[in-house]
């Protein structure tokens, strides 16, 4: 269980629509089927109705300050099967980047790179109270590219198992391209947050609209405020 799961969800039927990908750049090919997770008859590219026009419009406000900016879409919609096929693929990567097998594994070696992995990963859950985020169709992945058309460098990968994943880790660092890299993120952020969206306090790239993080988030900024998610688990 996570903060936000206690937030209720009051599922509002909303239909999962596919982005309008001729609008954004796109990773391809996707990165996840890359290494093998299989969506079947699902899209890694569909949201739910509203989270694209939300999209759309913070596409449009990075547009109105970097004329042919794009937000790239990196991952969206994430049915269960592929969160349990990216949390596994995750601990092994982690487990050979140790250089150690999962046989060699202490129970504290395994419980640490587990706690590692969750630091990231949202527990595939089936149970419709603990959904995955971008297994409700609110979820999305981001990061930008500039009028060149290459990838603007945030500092760190999407996905990464490391304090560099958060979102003001170049905040005050003494890296030479660190105000760089903390200027795009809050870039990022800000026309994310101008279209409504959260972001995940501990991935710079993960933001949504809707789901029981969304609705978390917004309560913790404002003691007023009383959120529940309108998006729940779709499969």
């Amino acid at each position: 269980m996570r903060l936000y799961h206690q937030i209720p969800i009051l599922e509002c039927g909303e239909p999962l629509v596919e982005i309008p990908l001729e609008l954004f750049a796109v990773e391809s090919p996707h990165p996840y089927e890359k290494l093998g997770a299989t969506y079947g008859k699902s899209s890694p590219y569909y949201l739910r109705r509203s989270v694209v026009e939300s999209l759309i419009q913070a596409q449009n406000y990075l547009q109105l300050l970097h004329p042919q900016w794009q937000i790239q879409i990196f991952d969206a919609y994430r049915p269960v099967a592929v969160q349990q096929f990216m949390v596994d693929y995750t601990f092994a990567a982690e487990i050979q980047q140790q250089g150690l097998t999962e046989a060699q594994l202490s129970p504290n070696q395994r419980q640490e790179i587990w706690e590692a992995v969750y630091q990231i990963w949202a527990v595939p859950s089936l149970d419709e109270k603990t959904p995955p985020p971008h297994s409700t169709g609110a979820a999305v992945d981001i990061s930008l590219v500039d009028n060149t058309g290459r990838v603007v460098n945030m500092g760190s990968p999407i996905d990464e198992l490391s304090e560099r994943s958060h979102p003001d880790y170049y905040a005050d660092h003494p890296h030479p391209e660190a105000q760089y890299y903390h200027a795009h993120r809050q870039l990022l952020r800000d026309v994310m947050i101008k279209a409504g969206f959260q972001r995940n306090p501990q991935e710079w790239w993960h933001f949504s609209c809707g789901d029981q993080m969304w609705a978390w988030l917004n309560n913790q900024a404002d003691s007023a405020n009383c959120f529940t998610a309108r998006y729940g688990r779709l499969i």
